[in-house]
C-alpha cells in the first residue's frame, strides 16, 4: 500500500465512521475533510475536526504508520504544528508537535473495505501500460467520455502554460513567442529540438526587420542553423555573404549550430530540415504579424492554408544546397499543415485564453482539434485495443493527456475512471 491510497480514502471519506474514536478513546467527528495540499506541509489543510468536546480547525497529516511522523522529522518542523489529527493505517506510535503537545491519532486499518484495497493493489500492480485495462469494459461509457474530455482540457492548459513560460521569458512579446513555438513545430519531432534551438539563436527583433525580404530571411535562418559554413554553389555563397553582414550588424551568436546537428537520416527529401527552413522563411515573409494571424484565423481549411507559403525560386528546384532536382515538393503536405494546427495554433490559442481570461479562444482550440483528422499513434492504439476509437485530433490529444498524466504514472486515484472502479468495486475481465 502507498500513502496515496490513504489520501484517497480520507478525501472521499471511504471508511466506516460508526463509533469513530481516536486510538486514545476520544470520539471523532469529521466536519470538513480539508483541502488536499500538493505543496510542502501537511496533507490536508483547513480541515475542521471535533475531538471529544473540542472543535479544531487546522490540518490533517496522513501516514501509513504513526512512527512515520518521527521518521519524517515532523516533530521538528513548525509547519506541522497546525496538525489537529494524525490519520494512519496502523497506529504504532503517538506523535507530538515541536512544543511537545500531543496530537490525537485516528487508525483506519479496520475501517476500510478490504475489497477496495484489493482493487487499488490490482490497479497499482497491473501488468498493462493502461492499468485499468482489465476493468475498462465494465466502466460506463459516460465516465470514460467525461474523463477524456477533462484530459483534453488539462492537456491544452498544460501546453498553454508552456507557451506562457516562453512568453514571459521573451519579455511578454507574443510575436516572438509565436516564432519560437512555430519554429519548434517545424521540427516535426525528429528535428524539433534543433529548430527550437535555432529560434533562440535568432532573436525575433532581428527577424522583424527583414520579414520584407525573403532572401535575407533565408540568410538569417540558414546561417544561424549552420548550413552556410561551406559554399557548394553560387546561391549558398550569396546567402553566406549576406549572413556574415547581418550577423556582424546584429552581433548574432557565431556558429550557434552546425550542419551535423541536423537529422537527415531515413527521411523523405520533402522532410529535410533544409526544406523546412525554406518553408519557415517563406511563412515568416508571408505573415508579418504571425501571432495575430494565428489567433484571428477561423476554420480548419483556413488554418491549412495559413501554413502554406511559396518558397524562393532556388528551393523550388532543390532539397539541399548544390544538388538540383527536377521534381521538388515545395509545399507542406496536408498532414504536416494539420500537425502545425495541432501543435502550434491550439497551444497558442490556449495560452492566449489563459492570459486574457477570454475562454472563447480555448473553445476555439478545442473546436479546431475536433475538426482535424489525425492518425493514431503508439499510445492511442493501446486505447483502441480496449474498444475506444479516436475520431479526431481532439480524441488523440485526450488519450495522450490521459495516458501521460494518469495511466503512465499510475495515478488512478485522481482519475474519474479509476475512481469509478474503486467506488463500485468493478470486476476485471
Amino acid at each position: 500500500m502507498k500513502e496515496e491510497f490513504l489520501h484517497y480514502i480520507w478525501q472521499h471519506q471511504y471508511f466506516d465512521k460508526t463509533d469513530l474514536y481516536t486510538v486514545e478513546g476520544e470520539l471523532v467527528q469529521v466536519l470538513r475533510v480539508g483541502m488536499y495540499n500538493t505543496d510542502a506541509g501537511p496533507d490536508f489543510k483547513e480541515a475542521i475536526i471535533r475531538v471529544g468536546e473540542v472543535e479544531w480547525s487546522g490540518s490533517v497529516e496522513i501516514h501509513l504508520r504513526g512512527s512515520d511522523w518521527r521518521r519524517h522529522q515532523h516533530q521538528l518542523d513548525f509547519k506541522y504544528n497546525q496538525v489537529v489529527l494524525h490519520v494512519v493505517w496502523e497506529a504504532d506510535e503517538a506523535v507530538r508537535r515541536t512544543d511537545g503537545t500531543f496530537i490525537p491519532t485516528l487508525e483506519l486499518k479496520n475501517r476500510v473495505n478490504l475489497a477496495m484495497l484489493q482493487t487499488y493493489e490490482q490497479l497499482r500492480r497491473a501488468p498493462y501500460a493502461i492499468p485499468c485495462a482489465g476493468f475498462w469494459p465494465h466502466v460506463p461509457d459516460i465516465t470514460k467520455t467525461m474523463m477524456l474530455g477533462r484530459a483534453l482540457t488539462e492537456r491544452l492548459e498544460l501546453k498553454g502554460d508552456e507557451v506562457l513560460q516562453v512568453y514571459r521569458q521573451l519579455g511578454n512579446d507574443w510575436e516572438a513567442t509565436a516564432f519560437q513555438v512555430l519554429s519548434k513545430g517545424f521540427g516535426f519531432k525528429i528535428n524539433q529540438e534543433h529548430f527550437e534551438r535555432l529560434s533562440r539563436a535568432l532573436p525575433m527583433q532581428v527577424v522583424r526587420k527583414h520579414q520584407h525580404d525573403l532572401f535575407q530571411l533565408e540568410a538569417l535562418l540558414f546561417g544561424q542553423a549552420g548550413f552556410l559554413a561551406e559554399h557548394v554553389d553560387e546561391y549558398s555563397a550569396s546567402l553566406a555573404k549576406e549572413h556574415a553582414y547581418l550577423s556582424q550588424k546584429y552581433k548574432l551568436q557565431e556558429q550557434a549550430m552546425q550542419r551535423h546537428h541536423w537529422n537527415f537520416l531515413r527521411m523523405r527529401p520533402a522532410n529535410f530540415p533544409t526544406v523546412r527552413l525554406a518553408q519557415l522563411a517563406a511563412l515568416l515573409h508571408k505573415h508579418k504579424s504571425l501571432f495575430s494571424t494565428i489567433i484571428q484565423t477561423e476554420g480548419v481549411k483556413n488554418y491549412d492554408a495559413l501554413w502554406l507559403a511559396p518558397v524562393s525560386a532556388y528551393w523550388q528546384k532543390h532539397y539541399t544546397f548544390g544538388a538540383e532536382s527536377k521534381a521538388v515538393q515545395v509545399q507542406l503536405g496536408k498532414s504536416s499543415a494539420q500537425n502545425l494546427t495541432i501543435n502550434v495554433a491550439a497551444p497558442l490559442l490556449a495560452a492566449y485564453a489563459v492570459h486574457t481570461q477570454q475562454l472563447e479562444h480555448l473553445d476555439k482550440a478545442v473546436e479546431l482539434l475536433e475538426k482535424v483528422k489525425e492518425a493514431s499513434n503508439r499510445i492511442t492504439r493501446q486505447y483502441e485495443e480496449l474498444g475506444w476509437k479516436a475520431a479526431s485530433a481532439a480524441d488523440n490529444q485526450a488519450a495522450l493527456g490521459l495516458y501521460k498524466r494518469y495511466c503512465q504514472p499510475v495515478n488512478c486515484l485522481r482519475c474519474a475512471i479509476g475512481n469509478k472502479i474503486m467506488k463500485q468495486n468493478l470486476p476485471t475481465t
